[in-house]
């Protein structure tokens, strides 16, 4: 296993553009999306999820992880800017 941490941490607006919820690495992220993401974009954050997965195991970078989560975010409209 290694070290996950991702450079900056990425917010999202989960429940409402009043709360914000902070993701600072790959496993938060994993946790996020099977807890919490909106049903109708699944198909990148199944990307994302898996990307992530692939970081905890080292078998790819956080940067990697991080990229695919925010791509992921950004279509489903929850990125905080």
């Amino acid at each position: 296993m290694t070290e996950d941490l991702w450079d900056k941490p990425v917010e999202l607006m989960i429940e409402s553009s009043d709360h914000f919820h902070r993701v600072s690495n790959s496993r938060e992220a994993v946790a996020c999306i099977k807890k919490s993401w909106p049903k109708e974009h699944c198909k990148l954050a199944a990307t994302a999820k898996k990307a992530c997965l692939l970081a905890i195991e080292g078998r790819a970078t956080s940067s990697q992880a991080q990229a695919a989560f925010l791509q992921a975010a950004e279509n489903a409209g929850i990125l905080r800017h």
